[in-house]
């Protein structure tokens, strides 16, 4: 479905604007952003993705407006598990908090160029064949299962192979340089020469990078499962992820409360994949019972973690 182009330069604008005051106006200097801070600018991202929402049912209709809060509600709960692993590769690579705001925003910028070229890539594939759909399906289907049996201790930063490949082809520091992604230091074999080095803090830029990719793999095809739309498709993804910086601050120390909520996205992935299958039975559910069920099933899975690990010793984090 196509769109004037006013509507895209919209939520470029708002889009832009949005990154301009957070990198230029309240993060001009860095600091460590605290969990009151990261509170207020994650209920700020939040407000802004829903308002913008608001402006879809506007001007799209009460279908589009609940296919685009139901994608954003998704991915936003994706992000949850995201800001989990971004924790460990912090912790792995010991990066200062007053640090890890620079490498979300770039990584969130990068994310944003990578979630493009995926939307992209999608959209001209169902496009010319409608049948990758059902591969979606199959493909949600099947992540949800693995989730729901997935044990917590997966995720190894150290023998993420990633790593080894880097480190092998180009020169890294062993120590982190400030804020600085690159610095120039003296040959080891011909000290009077100068050559870039980047720092572990790149380092663990790429590796978000990396991460944000993995699960992109699994929310795209997720918000291609509600909609087919590009732009609802793409606003969508894009607003929820824009807040990951804040929401990562904001819930990195108490991540261990939401323990059980990836049981209930797991349960939302299998939903949302056999509804594809279920079209092709004439049965197809209508906007607001997906938005109703997803809704559900996500609140359950915090209120009951939330009750569940309740009294828990909160974990230690890197505090540089």
């Amino acid at each position: 479905m196509s769109y004037p182009i006013w509507m895209w330069g919209t939520f470029a604008a708002v889009v832009l604007v949005l990154l301009v005051l957070d990198l230029g106006v309240l993060n001009k200097k860095d600091h460590e952003i605290g969990v009151k801070e990261s509170l207020k600018l994650s209920a700020f991202y939040i407000s802004a993705g829903l308002l913008f929402g608001g402006w879809v049912w506007y001007q799209l209709g009460p279908a589009a407006g609940m296919d685009y809060l139901t994608g954003f509600l998704v991915e936003k709960s994706l992000s949850m598990d995201n800001v989990f692993v971004i924790s460990l590769i912090f912790t792995y690579f010991a990066v200062p908090r007053v640090y890890q705001h620079r490498v979300l925003f770039w990584g969130i910028l990068g994310a944003i160029v990578m979630r493009g070229l995926m939307i992209g890539l999608g959209a001209a594939l169902i496009h010319q064949f409608m049948w990758v759909l059902y591969l979606f399906g199959a493909f949600l289907v099947i992540t949800g299962v693995k989730m729901l049996f997935m044990k917590d201790d997966e995720t190894d930063v150290a023998s993420n192979p990633m790593i080894g490949w880097l480190k092998r082809h180009f020169r890294f520091t062993e120590q982190l340089s400030g804020k600085q992604f690159f610095v120039k230091q003296a040959d080891p074999k011909n000290p009077a020469r100068q050559l870039w080095w980047a720092t572990p803090l790149f380092l663990a830029l790429v590796m978000v990078e990396v991460t944000d990719l993995i699960f992109a793999v699994d929310s795209v095809p997720a918000i291609f499962a509600i909609t087919t739309d590009t732009f609802i498709v793409f606003t969508s993804n894009i607003f929820a992820i824009l807040g990951l910086r804040a929401l990562y601050f904001a819930l990195a120390a108490m991540v261990h409360r939401f323990h059980y909520l990836k049981y209930a996205l797991a349960v939302v992935l299998v939903f949302i994949g056999v509804k594809i299958f279920l079209v092709n039975l004439a049965i197809k559910i209508p906007s607001p019972m997906s938005l109703g069920v997803t809704f559900g099933l996500l609140a359950a899975g915090v209120l009951y973690s939330l009750w569940k690990t309740r009294g828990e010793p909160i974990p230690e984090t890197t505090e540089g």
